[in-house]
């Protein structure tokens, strides 16, 4: 079954909703789709699948935002910082700070504390793209998390920043 979305830019968005009839529900219910890394891989997979979806009229993908949301804030980070936070190679960060450098998005800047590390900033272009992709992204994890009652939202937030974070960050 299939359904539309309509974006907040107006455009047509098809949405896929599963449903399992006959041999299929068999797949569902094979020990595999219970297992919680398999849930959670697919769950992000489909979440990180539509907000690229959705952000690709901003020329951006869901890596791009991450470091371009990171940028725009005030920690300002290195490269090798974006790296770790990202999970990414080194080598892909500086891909994308390269991209989002291109396309006037961020800039490398000397950082005040140690004259040999750069951190990556966002210009005001960049800050008016964050913002429109930050309203995106929330968008199409409003689609994701469709199913989910706030609280139940919640609840998911803080057990993903706790198994993310520890325990004592959530």
């Amino acid at each position: 079954m299939s359904i539309s979305i309509i974006t907040s830019g107006g455009e047509r968005m098809a949405q896929s909703s599963t449903v399992v009839q006959g041999d299929a529900q068999d797949i569902v219910d094979c020990d595999l789709a219970h297992e919680i890394e398999f849930l959670a891989v697919k769950a992000a997979a489909n979440g990180t699948r539509r907000a690229n979806q959705m952000l690709a009229p901003l020329g951006l993908k869901v890596r791009h935002y991450a470091v371009l949301s990171l940028a725009c804030s005030s920690i300002s980070p290195s490269q090798r910082m974006l790296a770790d936070f990202l999970d990414l190679d080194p080598s892909q960060v500086v891909a994308l700070v390269d991209e989002l450098e291109s396309r006037g998005l961020v800039r490398r800047v000397v950082d005040k504390k140690d004259r040999r590390t750069k951190v990556i900033r966002g210009t005001s272009r960049g800050e008016e793209l964050c913002e429109k992709a930050a309203a995106l992204t929330r968008e199409a994890e409003e689609i994701s998390l469709g199913p989910l009652s706030e609280a139940q939202r919640e609840a998911l937030r803080q057990i993903l920043r706790s198994l993310v974070f520890g325990a004592s960050e959530a």
